[in-house]
């Protein structure tokens, strides 16, 4: 594969990280909106439960009353009035009526609120389910970052940097000293030829002086980009 094609990777992968500048934030974000979603949930499963509730007490009271109406009758039967136990009895079968109309009711509204119930837990396992996600995301997102530190910093090694810079300047030293030495053998006057050999070690020692200069910086820049790739590692 081309340096080319590799350098248009690397790009639209650095370009898909930069993208999610703040991964955490927005996931906190879908977290927030799905525990909002949730409150609204709970305050709606809240009315249903009430009215749930209030059809149960309409049908406790309209059995209660039935119940009465029927020790009313009684009550007739023994003191003999039958028009009265007639009566009482035409008002129990009327609250036994209600008490079956409101006891289906409650039914339908109970099998209903249990579903709603089963579903808030059901919403409440996917935002915990969604904030685990959310720590792994982030995590990952943090080692990509990192990835692309170390792959940013091992291609500029490979091309043009201040490494391939210290491969040539100690060449070029090596040439130096070599010319030096061929003089050194072809001259037999070079002892007394001082100033040619001040001049030469002038050189020398000038290259010498720039590549010891050139040896520092490198180690610092090195120093500093591991300073980077530590920072970049997820604490």
């Amino acid at each position: 594969m081309s340096s080319r094609i590799m350098t248009v990777i690397r790009a639209n992968v650095n370009d898909r990280i930069s993208r999610a500048e703040d991964p955490a934030r927005m996931l906190d974000q879908v977290i927030v909106d799905m525990r909002m979603q949730l409150e609204q949930a709970k305050r709606q499963v809240c009315v249903a439960i009430a009215d749930e509730r209030v059809l149960r007490r309409h049908v406790d009271g309209h059995a209660q009353d039935a119940a009465q109406w029927e020790r009313r009758a009684m009550m007739a039967v023994r003191a003999g009035d039958d028009n009265l136990a007639r009566a009482a009895l035409a008002r129990k079968t009327s609250a036994d009526e209600l008490a079956a109309t409101y006891e289906a009711q409650w039914a339908e509204q109970k099998r209903s609120v249990d579903g709603l119930r089963q579903a808030l837990r059901g919403l409440d396992m996917r935002i915990s389910d969604a904030m685990r996600q959310r720590n792994m995301l982030v995590a990952r997102v943090a080692r990509a970052q990192a990835q692309r530190t170390i792959a940013a910093t091992l291609s500029s090694i490979d091309g043009v940097s201040p490494y391939s810079t210290l491969e040539r300047m100690e060449q070029r030293v090596m040439q130096l000293e070599a010319e030096v030495e061929a003089v050194a053998e072809l001259d037999p006057h070079l002892d007394t030829n001082l100033d040619a050999q001040f001049a030469a070690l002038a050189t020398t020692t000038a290259v010498d002086d720039e590549l010891a200069a050139l040896k520092r910086r490198y180690a610092l820049e090195c120093e500093r980009e591991r300073e980077r790739e530590r920072k970049a590692l997820p604490a």
